[in-house]
């Protein structure tokens, strides 16, 4: 009889071992980069996506009471303020101030409201309770919009020339014909909308 010498079991040598090791290492660390990528990317989707949903509410909400502009000027102990008044500058003061017709969906009546940019690069509207309010009221004031830079307002004449404060002359109307906003992002987005007004 013819011996056959018996082969060894077939394994791995510790080379081998270590190759699949380190290939198997670097897949899962490519993996684990490009699902924060994802991720990452994701986060900032949501982000700019909330970002122009709340622009978009602040334009409609800024489109409405354009609308509802009331050409009445208002009565303040005495003192009479402008229908409209437009104020250029860059200080934490109305940018804009007028009167307004009530909504017909809303319960309550006419009022005084402003829009200012405040230090904080936020957008509040301040609402007064009423569209001739004494003096010494407080406006409750309602945030819009944040991290916004600039927030500029030009204003149409009859003359179809933009100016930054309203009323310019005592020959303007008691509201412009038109409104442009200039709204500068923190972000770094110019954006400008045109909204015509009810007059």
């Amino acid at each position: 009889m013819r011996h056959v010498p018996r082969r060894p079991p077939a394994a791995f040598t510790l080379v081998e071992l270590l190759s699949v090791l380190f290939v198997l290492s670097l897949l899962a660390v490519m993996s684990v980069r490009s699902l924060n990528v994802v991720l990452d990317s994701r986060e900032q989707m949501a982000r700019d996506a909330e970002k122009w949903r709340g622009l978009a509410l602040f334009f409609e909400r800024f489109e409405r009471d354009i609308h509802l502009a009331m050409p009445r000027a208002a009565r303040q102990s005495g003192v009479v303020l402008p229908a409209w008044q437009g104020i250029a500058g860059t200080a934490a003061q109305p940018r804009l101030e007028f009167n307004r017709f009530a909504a017909a969906a809303e319960m309550d009546g006419a009022r005084r409201l402003a829009y200012v940019l405040n230090a904080q690069q936020q957008i509040e509207l301040w609402l007064w309770p009423v569209a001739d309010p004494a003096a010494g009221v407080v406006p409750v004031r309602h945030l819009l919009l944040g991290g916004v830079k600039r927030f500029e307002l030009h204003y149409l004449n009859a003359a179809a020339v933009w100016v930054d404060t309203w009323p310019g002359t005592a020959l303007d109307a008691a509201i412009p014909r038109a409104v442009r906003a200039h709204l500068s992002l923190a972000t770094g987005e110019e954006v400008v909308r045109v909204f015509e007004t009810g007059s």
